[in-house]
């Protein structure tokens, strides 16, 4: 059992549809038909969108997006319309709001991968492939990848697991036609966040997106290229063979896995709100990434 330990009563705006609750964002749709796309300050783990938020986090993640959109435009489109607020939505909602056109969604989580770590080790220990991709002997976490590899899932319900599955899967699903421009368009959006990164003194180690289509156009959608969407890894404490320092949410999960917390990430009990300082280490972490990555102060 997982999701919500607390689900948010999503709030009623008005000329605003509610559709639907993520664990980050929640989803309207606005009288034009656009979708509104609000990010919250939630945070999940271990399948669980925990009690606790980290503040300015959607402020964060939306703005980030905002930035790489601005980098990848002549590589592939994407779904941004307009950042103005809606009328009649509450000032909370300032700069984590996009109003984003309505897509034909692809029900794939395309993942780019560069270093192998997380699930892609998992099954390179037990068979030395990632989504059925044969990988050179002597990887170790961490290692860097020969190439970049696209390692597509299958989109879970909150509260389940996303599910590795190999291109022929995706092709299969959605017809080889838009498997092969998935892979095209992810590989390439990936490779230059990664060199982007790179300068930057940043690992982008893996990262997913989400496509959709707009008539025949594949188009960017959701978020890009953030912290909850990514592995990003200091590259100066870069060293293959253990676990490596992050820009992300990994001092919600030491802290969680750890006996302070007093959880049992195996029994069907919901994890207990986060301390203070673990809050605060995780959006100094947040606030670093955003920084080092666009090179402005986050304010």
């Amino acid at each position: 059992m997982s999701g919500f330990v607390e689900k948010p009563e999503p709030l009623q705006v008005p000329g605003l549809v509610h559709l639907h609750t993520g664990k980050v964002r929640e989803l309207y749709q606005n009288e034009a038909g656009d979708l509104v796309m609000v990010a919250s300050d939630r945070i999940s783990a271990f399948d669980w969108v925990l009690p606790t938020e980290i503040p300015d986090k959607g402020r964060i993640l939306t703005q980030l997006s905002l930035w790489w959109f601005d980098q990848l435009a002549d590589l592939v489109p994407n779904h941004v319309l307009s950042t103005e607020l809606p009328a009649g939505a509450p000032a909370d909602w300032q700069g984590r709001t996009l109003v984003c056109k309505s897509l034909q969604m692809v029900p794939v989580e395309c993942v780019a991968r560069g270093y192998l770590t997380g699930s892609g080790l998992a099954e390179y220990n037990e068979s030395r492939t990632v989504c059925g991709l044969a990988l050179p002997e002597g990887l170790v976490d961490g290692s860097e990848l020969p190439a970049p590899i696209f390692t597509p899932a299958t989109k879970a319900a909150v509260g389940e697991h996303d599910e590795n599955v190999s291109y022929e899967e995706v092709a299969r699903q959605v017809g080889a036609d838009t498997a092969a421009r998935l892979r095209q368009a992810t590989l390439a959006v990936y490779s230059r966040g990664r060199n982007i990164a790179r300068e930057r003194g940043i690992i982008l180690a893996d990262t997913k997106f989400e496509f959709g289509f707009d008539g025949d156009s594949l188009v960017l959608a959701d978020e890009v290229l953030t912290a909850d969407s990514s592995r990003f890894w200091p590259a100066d404490q870069w060293q293959p063979g253990r676990a490596q320092p992050s820009y992300d949410k990994q001092f919600v999960r030491d802290w969680l896995t750890s006996p302070e917390s007093g959880w049992d990430r195996k029994s069907e009990q919901p994890p207990p709100p986060l301390p203070q300082q673990v809050v605060d280490a995780t959006r100094a972490k947040y606030v670093e990434a955003y920084e080092r990555l666009t090179g402005t102060s986050w304010s």
